[in-house]
């Protein structure tokens, strides 16, 4: 049986103010025209669907008109919620969903009841479990402790228990959401996941997966193996310039027949389009070269994050830099001769020490270079004029 492996849409999410809901569209297009192509027999998207509990109107939108695409394919799809979303609102309207074969799974209470296809080789139970805040459910699942771990193992006991009901030979598929390391090995962020600890250990061991055919997961950004038969789709978008480079795609999973017993799914990512992704790059240097090297043509219509190299902080530069670059989204400021920084107590660094000197030390942090002879002069006149004033206050 093939699936096509897919989460993390955050619909409705902007790029540091960018709009990406034409984007987010072009890609649910791009999936559905997927499923086609590659003739799938089940599509599963493993949580965070929408980017904020309560999402925009655009998009609502926008998932309304994906529930008809997904409709339209004629196949199974299963999907979860996940730490962005909001279950009890994602889940309205599940069970008249379920009629569509568009199976929408929000409620833990559900994780040990799974959706059952079925091809030539025999049945398949695909059980979806949705993110699992441990402090709102471990009571309700019977975990002994509110943790990642303790709420995933007794979602799996109950899947497991399940499935050892069903006919021999029933293979198995779990959706998750959660951050799932091999062994203690922690995947790899990208830095755009929301953090899903509230308090305890954040993660879970794959080891909990044990004896599933295949878990299809959700929440890290980038697409990558966990174990043979636990991996991540990845976002189909970048969310973070952390992601500039990343291959974004989709994961087609081949599940081996009951010919071939134990054997481990073929896992191929199916690498977006180029015209999909989203045209993001960084730049690094000192301000004036950028504005001038000819080498950076090529990017004049990219999404940047810029990183300025100049000793000291230039003058207006996202407003230099966007006379240039139009989508200059982000400046950091790096010099690359960085003052020594000074030790002690701010008490001690001033002991001793005159008003002038502490001048020039305060226009040496802020601009990276020390006062000239005139700037100096200049510090000097105001110091002596605050003087003037003082004594002038004391004997009013």
């Amino acid at each position: 049986m093939r699936f096509l492996h897919t989460s993390d849409w955050h619909l409705g999410r902007r790029f540091h103010g960018e709009d990406l809901i034409d984007a987010q569209r072009r890609v649910l297009d791009h999936i559905c025209e997927t499923v086609r192509a590659e003739r799938v027999d089940a599509l599963l998207v493993a949580g965070d669907i929408y980017d904020r509990a309560i999402p925009g109107l655009d998009a609502v939108r926008l998932f309304s008109d994906a529930l008809h695409q997904l409709a339209d394919l004629e196949i199974p799809t299963v999907m979860i919620s996940g730490n962005h979303d909001s279950a009890h609102r994602l889940g309205v309207g599940a069970r008249l969903l379920a009629r569509a074969r568009v199976h929408l799974r929000t409620d833990p209470a559900d994780v040990g009841t799974p959706v059952l296809l079925e091809d030539s080789d025999g049945p398949v139970a695909v059980y979806a479990v949705p993110y699992l805040e441990p402090t709102l459910v471990h009571t309700r699942l019977g975990a002994g402790t509110a943790s990642h771990q303790a709420v995933l193992t007794s979602a799996l006991d109950r899947i497991r228990a399940d499935l050892g009901a069903r006919p021999e030979g029933t293979r198995s598929v779990v959706l998750a959401h959660a951050f799932i390391t091999a062994g203690g090995t922690p995947a790899g962020e990208t830095g755009s996941e929301r953090n899903i600890s509230v308090g305890g250990v954040a993660d879970a061991d794959a080891a909990v997966f044990d004896g599933i055919d295949y878990t299809a997961l959700g929440h890290l950004h980038r697409a990558q193996r966990v174990t043979d038969r636990v991996h991540y789709s990845g976002s189909p978008l970048a969310y973070s310039f952390s992601e500039t480079g990343h291959d974004k795609s989709l994961t087609l999973v081949d599940l081996p027949g009951n010919a071939q017993p134990n054997a481990v799914p073929t896992v191929t990512r199916k690498a977006l389009p180029p015209d999909l992704r989203l045209p993001l790059a960084r730049l690094r240097g000192h301000l004036e070269d950028l504005l001038t090297d000819p080498a950076q043509e090529a990017l004049v219509e990219s999404w940047l994050h810029v990183t300025l190299t100049d000793t000291a902080h230039p003058y207006e530069p996202m407003a230099r830099l966007k006379q240039r670059f139009p989508h200059t989204l982000h400046i950091e400021h790096t010099p690359a001769v960085v003052p020594a920084q000074a030790t002690g107590s701010y008490g001690e660094r001033l002991r001793g020490r005159g008003d002038l000197d502490i001048a020039h030390d305060f226009v040496t942090t802020v601009r990276g270079t020390g006062p000239t002879d005139e700037e100096s002069a200049l510090l000097q006149e105001a110091i002596d004029d605050s003087r003037i004033g003082a004594q002038v206050k004391e004997t009013v």
